[in-house]
């Protein structure tokens, strides 16, 4: 334990600063931030980018009281299944050695969920070490890739997986998850409330906040200035649903609507090659991920926003993008099924719009409608920022992170 009688806290996660991926990000924040409260701050990652695969960070550095350790391991990318997960194993045996050779009786260990179950694998070496373990779940592993259809996952060996990581969660001393309805699935897995706590993820609503259209210079640099701009920014992966954009996007022609797709993913890519077979490129911008200084104009650069979620994850994953979208002061299209967490959300606070997954016809009848009243689209963003605002700042997620850290200094569960 450091000096200071604060525990040292191991963060382990495969990216972090400077990485600009939504986990690193969201790492990054909590680390300096729990660094500049007086704890000494240890990251576990790997030398990659996100997005840059060639990318070879430092294998050390230190910032203040945070040390970053980068892990050695194999380099094949996200592309392909196998090679992803020989990129997983190798994380796994990196951190497993590392972990065992630099924790110590006291600590505090927070393994993050990329690559997935990362607590199943970091859990054994902690108690051994004499740590406490708080998993940070953005995601519920094996469920997301059965949800996914992933090919090699057969059902035998994912309910031997989901045993040994039922067992995880259940000896952590805390679980964080992301959203209520995950709070709901780990609680179903004999999980006891007291070591579930929900800390919804956060954006730097400081350095996002609403700019005019008339102001964005990317307005100018991408050719936006006489369109009504339908934005999307961040991965786009199997989670999310294209169908009923390329739905609507046929009822739009000659509407002066333009679709701004900034990211990647696995579904970006099948979205513009979808695009480009229906010959609906003129509907169409697509951008690569933008900077961290650039993001509040990119996410600016749209009038309204969409963002998907198929039902069948509800309760795995949610949507980071949601607080991005509000903190720059734009309706939300959410294109979701009404029961979920997502849908809720918008609904209460009236700050856009929520269409069922397939239904095109009411997007585009939507979006149209939208287009035709700045004041409407106006007053949804006002109350998305407003939202953010009451429930979903950086400083409250923080301020959640460091009590709960307070409280489970105190407690230990056992394997």
């Amino acid at each position: 334990m450091s000096s200071n009688s604060l525990p040292r806290l191991i963060f382990i996660n495969r990216y972090f600063h400077p990485d600009q991926s939504a986990t690193s990000r969201l790492l990054s924040d909590l680390a300096f931030a729990l660094a500049d409260a007086g704890h000494d701050i240890l990251i576990l990652t790997s030398q990659q980018r996100y997005d840059d695969p060639d990318a070879r960070l430092p294998a050390s550095e230190v910032r203040g009281r945070v040390k970053v350790h980068r892990l050695a391991g194999t380099r094949f990318g996200r592309m392909r299944l196998l090679g992803r997960s020989i990129d997983y194993l190798s994380f796994y045996v990196s951190m497993a050695v590392t972990l065992l050779k630099l924790a110590r009786a006291g600590d505090t260990v927070v393994p993050m969920t990329d690559p997935p179950m990362l607590g199943l694998f970091v859990g054994p070496i902690a108690r051994r070490k004499g740590c406490r373990i708080i998993n940070w779940l953005q995601d519920l592993y094996p469920e997301v890739a059965l949800a996914a259809g992933t090919p090699f996952l057969r059902p035998t060996l994912a309910k031997l997986i989901k045993a040994f990581r039922d067992r995880s969660l259940r000896a952590a001393d805390c679980n964080v998850v992301i959203a209520t309805a995950m709070a709901e699935r780990v609680s179903t897995l004999d999980v006891k409330n007291e070591r579930i706590k929900v800390i919804h993820n956060w954006v730097n609503d400081h350095a996002l906040s609403p700019i005019p259209a008339h102001e964005n210079p990317l307005r100018r640099a991408w050719a936006l200035e006489d369109k009504f701009v339908v934005g999307y920014s961040g991965n786009l992966g199997r989670v999310h649903d294209i169908d009923t954009i390329l739905l609507a996007s046929g009822e739009l022609v000659d509407c002066q609507i333009v679709f701004l797709c900034i990211g990647g993913g696995a579904q970006y890519d099948a979205l513009k090659e979808a695009v480009e077979k229906r010959g609906l490129t003129q509907l169409f911008r697509f951008m690569p991920y933008q900077s961290e200084t650039d993001l509040p104009y990119s996410l600016s650069a749209a009038d309204v926003h969409w963002l998907s979620h198929k039902p069948e994850f509800e309760g795995l994953v949610f949507p980071s993008k949601f607080y991005g979208i509000a903190a720059v002061g734009r309706a939300i299209i959410a294109i979701t099924s009404r029961q979920s967490e997502l849908a809720k959300l918008v609904s209460q606070y009236q700050c856009g719009l929520v269409i069922e997954q397939g239904d095109g016809k009411t997007l585009a009848l939507e979006l149209k409608r939208l287009k035709a009243a700045p004041e409407v689209r106006s007053v949804m963003g006002e109350r998305a920022r407003s939202m953010l605002r009451a429930r979903f700042t950086r400083a409250q997620a923080i301020d959640a992170w460091a009590q709960t850290l307070k409280r489970n200094s105190m407690n230990s569960g056992e394997f």
